[in-house]
């Protein structure tokens, strides 16, 4: 590889016949789930770089909007038809029918975001309740486009209905996550049409912990890292804002503030180690950033239309990107190493040859 400039991707996935609009990886085995806006979820060998399975799980005219893994063996889906569909995952794919069906009565582009842990606070009479004990709960844009709503996956039932905030228009996307402060308790995190950010803790959902706006434009994209003490956030303006959530506080503070030469940002992820986060762009790029220092590291440039999503493997060594032009590229760029906590020193990159 020659200093300063990022590597291709290792393998391009082909076979879909509409844009991939989101990507997903299995938590322990090898394998990618992709889900496109004709209704179709691939699973895709990651090692072999070939297809191990293809269903329909939504209609064509609405499309798959989310795909996401809920442990060893389920696949969630999410389609514009206001349904999010529960999946086991079988030796030779999915199930023929889904194990559960939420009717959400959601017809827009909000993406589900799924948590799952031992002890899951939703509701305060809950917390001392062996019921809540290793559920997965989704949230959800609800009924009502403004609000955000949560669901018991497995007893496919709306626990938790957050108050509309129709002032700040559509929720555009949702993050939701368990705080190591909060003891099991869930917080919600949700990007709003004006600009906004909402921070709930559901323990008291009735009122929200902040609000703050970092953003000029619809916010499009969260990720909270790993300890839900920070995250970023990215929208159709040309700004992505990496910040820190004190959730003793109830404080969300801006570290620093990116500022892009071509706007719109379809999807943010954050490396399960907290090192690098990924962007995808509507100017078809992906970028590479140092967490951190929110530093520009490298930018990847393959696809050759608007980028939809971008997800790193559980292991630290894949990055996957989706894209408007059918395609699916994995890449392998700064991987874990134990010798350095500096990510510009794994491949010896400088500074990305393009605008960040």
């Amino acid at each position: 590889m020659s200093k300063g400039r990022p590597p291709g991707p290792v393998s391009v996935l082909r076979g879909h016949r509409a844009s991939v609009t989101d990507i997903s990886f299995h938590p322990t085995k090898s394998i990618l789930f992709t889900g496109s806006a004709d209704g179709e979820l691939r699973i895709w060998d990651t090692l072999q770089h070939r297809t191990i399975s293809a269903s329909w799980v939504h209609s064509a005219a609405h499309g798959i909007m989310a795909v996401a893994t809920d442990g060893e063996t389920g696949v969630i889906s999410q389609g514009r038809d206001g349904t999010v569909k529960y999946w086991e995952l079988e030796q030779g794919g999915l199930s023929r029918s889904p194990l559960a069906t939420i009717k959400t009565n959601s017809y827009h582009f909000c993406k589900f975001s799924i948590v799952n842990s031992q002890q899951v606070v939703v509701q305060p009479e809950l917390q001392h309740s062996s019921e809540s004990k290793g559920k997965s709960y989704v949230a959800v844009a609800g009924e009502d486009l403004s609000a955000v709503e949560i669901w018991d996956l497995g007893g496919n039932q709306k626990v938790v209905e957050l108050p509309s905030q129709k002032p700040r228009g559509m929720c555009m996307c949702i993050r939701a996550f368990l705080p190591a402060q909060h003891e099991g308790s869930m917080n919600v995190i949700s990007g709003h049409e004006d600009g906004s950010m909402i921070w709930w803790d559901l323990r008291n959902p009735s009122l929200p912990l902040t609000c703050m706006k970092f953003h000029g434009e619809p916010v499009l994209s969260l990720s909270i890292d790993s300890t839900g003490s920070g995250g970023v956030s990215a929208s159709a303006d040309n700004k992505i804002a990496v910040f820190t959530v004190d959730s003793p506080s109830g404080a969300c503070i801006i570290k620093k503030e990116i500022t892009l030469e071509r706007s719109g940002v379809a999807g943010t992820s954050i490396r399960p180690d907290d090192r690098i986060f990924a962007t995808a762009g509507w100017d078809h790029r992906v970028r590479i950033y140092g967490y951190r220092k929110a530093n520009a590291l490298a930018i990847l440039n393959y696809h050759q239309a608007t980028c939809n999503a971008v997800s790193f493997a559980p292991n630290n060594r894949m990055l996957a990107s989706c894209s408007e032009d059918y395609t699916v590229a994995l890449w392998e760029i700064y991987p874990p190493n134990t010798k350095t906590h500096d990510p510009m020193n794994l491949l010896q990159l400088s500074k990305p040859e393009c605008d960040t």
